[in-house]
């Protein structure tokens, strides 16, 4: 199926005091119509940065989109003059920000708010769009939406804020959602309601999703398809099958050896040592190999691109065809980086 969003080597940077910054360095990227894209990693490898380019809301200065595509059925999102993407923006393409705490004008009432993106876009008068927007709300469990739509930001819990943020990205019936990490800050209980709203929605719509998310468990749940990130390259991607039943990345091999086991007592938990490494000075050749427990000389000398290991699975990693869950775990046996689940929890 042709993808209604393809990104292709796209690259985005930021001018720092310390130097040229590289938060996005070359990934693809695609999602088809009506499926959801996953898309892992840790803070600080790229993952909103990529979000924002779609929609080309990187602040400039200091950032700037260097290079790639991202086409939206066929057009180049990038080329495209200011006054069209406008009308992409909020309408074909919608976007629920990180953060719901602060991405809402508390000066503005939620209503208003809501409002003015559906009498942009569509051309509605006041009155018309009120009455979408009670519908809008209606829809994503607001109760009582003709009250509610005069509520001030401040008026409402993290969970209604959220909603109004979904209520909002939905308010024009985009083809593609970016969901930039929903469902944080939010407790467990009204995460799994906003997960369950967003899928019900798109079971409704046929919209596309691109879910940004540190929860595999989440893409686990409502993904087809998932791209792992890391320090601004795609290190591994495929069918949410194939990542979960034959991780080939020793990165993705470390994240999934970190989710705790329910139930399971007594055992150890392996800690990926490190952290996401600093953008102004990565390591030469893998970026990972720092904190890889599998890295080798070639590490140093190359950085291994992202390649197909089998149809539909890719993996930037050099051992990619001999490293399995398997190997990983015997490598793990004798790693210093493992803490029992007591200390853990």
């Amino acid at each position: 199926m042709e993808p209604i969003l393809k990104i292709n080597n796209l690259k985005v940077c930021f001018d720092t005091d310390g130097g040229l910054a590289k938060a996005v360095d070359g990934i693809d990227l695609e999602i088809t119509k009506g499926a959801t894209l996953g898309l892992v990693g840790e803070s600080g490898c790229g993952k909103s940065v990529t979000c924002l380019s779609i929609l080309r809301l990187i602040p400039s200065p200091p950032g700037r989109i260097t290079g790639g595509e991202i086409l939206y059925r066929g057009m180049n999102l990038l080329a495209l003059p200011d006054r069209d993407m406008q009308r992409i923006r909020g309408n074909d393409i919608g976007m629920i920000f990180q953060e719901p705490m602060t991405s809402l004008n508390p000066v503005f009432t939620i209503g208003d708010q809501i409002k003015e993106v559906i009498m942009l876009h569509q051309q509605k008068t006041s009155s018309e769009a009120e009455e979408l927007t009670i519908r809008i709300l209606d829809k994503v469990g607001i109760p009582s939406p003709e009250v509610r739509i005069r509520a001030y930001p401040h008026q409402m819990s993290g969970g209604m804020k959220q909603r109004v943020m979904i209520a909002m990205a939905l308010s024009c019936n985009p083809e593609i959602l970016i969901a930039d990490e929903p469902t944080t800050a939010l407790d467990v209980t009204i995460q799994a309601q906003i997960l369950e709203l967003m899928q019900s929605l798109q079971d409704e719509s046929g919209m596309s999703i691109l879910l940004v998310t540190h929860d595999l468990g989440v893409v686990a749940g409502m993904a087809s398809h998932v791209a792992i990130m890391y320090a601004s390259r795609i290190v591994e991607s495929g069918s949410v099958g194939d990542i979960f039943s034959n991780p080939r990345h020793p990165y993705t091999l470390g994240l999934f050896s970190s989710i705790p086991v329910t139930g399971k007592r007594g055992g150890d938990l392996y800690v990926i040592p490190g952290s996401v490494p600093d953008p102004l000075s990565f390591p030469e050749g893998c970026k990972f190999r720092p904190r890889c427990l599998f890295a080798a000389e070639q590490c140093t000398a190359e950085e291994p691109p992202l390649r197909e290991i089998e149809e539909g699975h890719k993996a930037a990693c050099h051992f990619s065809k001999t490293i399995d869950k398997y190997v990983w775990k015997e490598k793990t046996k004798t790693a210093s980086f493992l803490i029992s689940d007591e200390q853990h929890g």
